[in-house]
């Protein structure tokens, strides 16, 4: 069974820096996205895919917030900032309308995040920008395996 880890998330909680409380922002959108590491991934695993998701949001935003996509990683070790540093993945479009890693800003009270990895037995037909959608859609049959991580960020 895969299994997902990440030194970002202590007690249960994401590190400041990864969210609303980080210094690295755009236009009040924390850019930093936060590292974790993929271990005991099935045989014939060719590519990663994920969605870092909030589903605490939909009582705010009307639907669950989706913080961060991306496809076709070949790498188990997911270093910090790797949504704007790496070059090889495939990025989708987040909540906010920008592509690349979003980052936690809880409006109302503390939210739990969720991290949806998936193993899959092929790279994905997508293009940078793609939506949750597009992304379901072309996963189908191909995921051999998934794990979510979840950890919490205060308002």
């Amino acid at each position: 069974m895969m299994i997902v880890t990440s030194s970002a998330i202590k007690n249960g909680y994401f590190d400041d820096k990864y969210g609303k409380r980080g210094n690295d922002t755009e236009k009040k959108v924390p850019l930093l996205s936060f590292p974790f590491e993929i271990a005991e991934e099935p045989e014939g695993t060719v590519s990663y895919a994920w969605i870092l998701e909030d589903e605490d949001a939909v009582p705010v935003a009307g639907f669950s917030w989706i913080h961060w996509m991306a496809a076709n990683v070949r790498k188990k070790f997911i270093p910090e900032d790797f949504s704007r540093q790496n070059k090889d993945a495939i990025q989708g479009e987040n909540s906010w309308g920008l592509i690349g890693y979003g980052g936690m800003t809880p409006p109302n009270t503390t939210h739990r995040y969720d991290l949806h990895v998936y193993a899959l037995d092929t790279t994905l037909e997508l293009q940078q920008g793609f939506s949750i959608e597009d992304l379901y859609r072309a996963m189908g049959e191909h995921i051999l395996d998934s794990f979510t991580l979840s950890g919490k960020y205060t308002c």
